[in-house]
């Protein structure tokens, strides 16, 4: 019950205040059990105006200035309180705390020691001087103090969440997981406790046990950009691109100057089939940060991912000349100009490149295709030769050198080169049939058949397998399996003409949707499905024309046919 420090005059009236104060600071005592801090605050400040020499209404009022940020007006009502009662170890407690919130790390160690020493028995007095340690650096003195909190309140879970951080700083990894995981049982749905452990855990990269955590955070923190971005990069790490995608989203949302999170959400969108978005990430990333030859270089490769050469080897060259002579750039300046046919250009940088690292097997086998696609075979020979005999594993350098042999003519050793690849790659369809066709070329037809029909299994819509085996077995005299070949590459071959023409309208109705046309665009792709429904990304550009047009629903329908399809294709955020 609240005090009243008045004269001998009315008796009657100080009783009536009296009473009226008591009635408003159970109002506000109730008030504050419900969570409810403005009526709180309105019954707490009344009762100090009724009863201004009350220690116990300066300190609730305090308190809920504390609970609702008001720091400065919570000092004000504690210190009014401690002054009006010396001996009152909650408003030292309170103070410590609100002093702690200013950053004032002398006051407030010297605020919690009081209270410790008024109520060495209060598991909140030993918390306050524990965060008051820790902020004045005095990390051992800190734990100590949040041990005993612990020891006087062993069921309170934010006590053993609190003395988990301070070990984890302390470098005490294996008690501060101890102490999450006491916290966590003993409050399974606390947020904040639910967060420490699945960040430790993620640290640790138990990716599988910090996800269901750091989800359970999330949920209660939304906009909480750490969080998000803790969980985003776990859904990477345990291969949920989608998810990650949509998670790093969120986080850019609240963070958009955050330019390494971008990249990392450019290349999730790359591996997961959205090139588009992955280069409109990648391109603002390199806009704010233009001297950094990392940015431009993720650029130049999702450019070349969308078929876009000339803007690839801009970023590229971009990338070299802030370090030039580096290596890994000079090979994907050189793989730009393959992809726009400027052979001679490409096998200059591979050749750059070799000089700064020559025992790359990867680089002559580049080059030694740049030579080949020049004509230039007994070159291209020679760069494939030292490629395979730098990295035999590697499958394409035999099966380029045996296609390379089989254009001059030298059968035998194409054969070698193939079974070669074959033997690195025991599932390269493309090099069974090579050497299937090349083995039907040597009059080894049985050979033949075997390695056509392995292409087969590996590749059962080879178009060119079922037709070159038909052949082989015609020649065999298997009449009725020649035939039965002949009609499925018959219908492959219309199949993949149909899937070129989606391909081909598909990438028009880009170009239209660039240019602004977008009904040009939505025809483009409608003809596109048309000509092979099953193409996942006409339906996928479809959907985010109709987007454009602001036909969500329609979009929604074409994106959730992309996925039917192809599960990699996600769509753009609204």
């Amino acid at each position: 019950m609240l005090s009243l420090c008045l004269g001998d005059k009315g008796r009657a009236q100080e009783s009536s205040i009296a009473a009226k104060a008591n009635r408003t600071y159970a109002e506000g005592v109730e008030a504050l059990k419900q969570n409810d801090l403005v009526s709180a605050r309105t019954r707490f400040a009344e009762a100090v105006k009724l009863a201004p020499n009350s220690a116990e209404a300066h300190n609730s009022l305090g308190l809920v200035f504390l609970l609702t940020d008001n720091v400065d007006s919570a000092i004000e009502e504690l210190r009014a309180a401690i002054k009006l009662k010396p001996t009152f170890a909650q408003a030292h407690t309170n103070l410590s705390v609100a002093l702690w919130r200013k950053k004032s790390a002398a006051e407030a160690v010297r605020e919690a020691k009081e209270a410790v020493r008024l109520a060495p028995g209060s598991s909140n007095a030993h918390r306050a001087l524990g965060r008051a340690l820790e902020l004045s650096h005095d990390l051992p003195g800190a734990v100590a103090a949040m041990q005993k909190a612990v020891e006087l309140n062993p069921e309170s879970a934010e006590l053993h969440d609190d003395l988990g951080v301070l070990l984890m700083n302390e470098s005490k990894d294996a008690e501060g997981e101890a102490q999450f995981r006491e916290a966590v049982r003993l409050a399974p749905q606390s947020p904040e406790a639910a967060l420490h452990l699945g960040v430790l855990l993620y640290e640790q990269k138990k990716f599988a046990d910090a996800k269901p955590l750091l989800r359970q955070a999330a949920n209660a923190f939304p906009n909480n950009p750490p969080v998000l971005l803790y969980l985003a990069q776990i859904q990477r790490e345990l291969g949920e691109s989608s998810e990650s995608i949509e998670a790093f989203r969120s986080y850019l949302k609240l963070v958009p100057t955050n330019y390494d999170a971008e990249r990392q959400l450019g290349l999730l969108l790359q591996r997961a089939g959205g090139a588009d978005e992955a280069v409109a990430a990648f391109r603002n990333v390199a806009a704010h940060n233009p001297e950094d030859p990392d940015a431009h270089n993720n650029l130049g490769l999702a450019l070349l991912q969308t078929g876009d050469a000339p803007g690839a080897i801009l970023e590229f060259q971009a990338a070299l000349e802030l370090k030039p002579a580096d290596s890994g750039y000079q090979t994907n300046l050189g793989a730009a100009y393959l992809q726009r046919a400027d052979f001679a250009a490409a096998a200059g940088q591979f050749e750059s490149a070799l000089r700064q690292t020559p025992d790359s097997a990867t680089l002559h086998y580049n080059l030694g295709l740049a030579l080949k696609l020049q004509d230039k075979l007994p070159e291209a020979i020679a760069e494939l030769r030292k490629a395979e005999t730098l990295d035999p594993s590697q499958p394409d350098a035999p099966y380029t050198l045996g296609v390379t042999l089989w254009q001059q003519g030298d059968l035998e050793s194409a054969a070698t080169e193939l079974q070669t690849a074959v033997r690195a790659k025991p599932d390269y369809a493309e090099a069974f049939y090579t050497l299937g066709t090349v083995l039907k070329q040597q009059g080894k037809l049985q050979e033949s058949a075997s390695a056509l029909r392995e292409a087969l299994r590996l590749q059962p819509d080879f178009a060119g397998a079922h037709t070159t085996l038909a052949a082989v077995l015609r020649q065999l005299g298997d009449t009725e399996g020649a035939a039965a070949e002949a009609r499925t590459g018959a219908e492959l071959a219309k199949r993949k003409t149909d899937l070129q023409a989606a391909v081909f309208a598909t990438n028009s109705g880009k170009r239209l949707r660039n240019a602004g046309d977008l009904h040009g665009a939505i025809s483009q792709f409608r003809a596109a499905i048309n000509a092979a429904k099953d193409f996942a990304p006409a339906h996928f550009e479809l959907g985010i024309t109709l987007l454009q047009q602001g036909k969500k629903d329609e979009a929604q329908k074409e994106f959730e046919a992309a996925r039917s399809l192809d599960p990699k294709l996600v769509p753009p955020a609204n």
